[in-house]
């Protein structure tokens, strides 16, 4: 099916409005607020959207039995990970290394059964199936796509006013995007997120990615220090 140009550049600017405007007005307005209740309404409107799209794949919602194939290379790249973030913890912030569970092991609990479904499938909708199914005329459906989608995935990350959980997202963003596109499973992307997820909260960078990491300010361009990197 061919797509007109104006229809391309109008999609075009539709995810740049979305992805770039919604999150930087979102910074100025509401930050330090949580993010779980526009994230489940944003998550509830891409599923609406996604169940009437035409030719979408709504098997991909889930698909399960994908995971089986990916299970053992999601692990090695999952352990590398750990390793690499323990030690740089340890190394750079001792003092933060494990936090949460030493300090309040009933939040860390509570977070580990939480996480996956209230914040981790949702934005698995929201930046994988319906963007891979929106912008598909924009950005094709293979480097181009994992890109735009691990872009916008970094960038709605300025709400934690970290510029770690910025490139650090990003390059996660990347990761499960290009999961998704090989798996066109939204079961394992989200299984993948959230053994990042768990990670990060488990390690000690957990201070990174929660909406009160810095409420007083925005992320400030040239700013030797943010509210989130002490």
């Amino acid at each position: 099916m061919r797509i007109r140009r104006w229809r391309r550049a109008y999609l075009a600017a539709e995810y740049a409005a979305l992805f770039f405007g919604g999150t930087t007005a979102y910074n100025a307005v509401l930050r330090g607020r949580p993010p779980i209740p526009a994230l489940l309404v944003l998550g509830t409107a891409a599923t609406v959207y996604l169940r009437r799209a035409r030719g979408f794949d709504r098997d991909s919602l889930w698909r399960a039995g994908a995971f089986r194939d990916q299970a053992r290379p999601m692990a090695v790249t999952a352990g590398s990970s750990a390793l690499a973030l323990t030690a740089a913890t340890a190394l750079l912030r001792r003092e933060d290394l494990f936090d949460l569970p030493r300090r309040n092991p009933l939040l860390w609990l509570a977070v580990m059964l939480l996480y996956p479904v209230l914040s981790v499938y949702p934005q698995e909708l929201i930046f994988r199936s319906f963007l891979f199914h929106r912008y598909a005329p924009v950005f094709g459906d293979g480097a181009g796509m994992v890109a735009a989608s691990a872009a916008a995935f970094g960038y709605v990350h300025i709400i934690f006013g970290s510029w770690f959980s910025v490139a650090a997202s990003g390059v996660g963003g990347w990761i499960f995007a290009t999961r998704y596109l090989r798996t066109q499973s939204l079961f394992t992307a989200s299984v993948e997120h959230s053994v990042y997820g768990i990670l990060v909260f488990s390690i000690g960078l957990g201070r990174h990615f929660y909406h009160g990491a810095a409420p007083a300010s925005r992320i400030q361009l040239g700013a030797k220090r943010t509210a989130g990197l002490t």
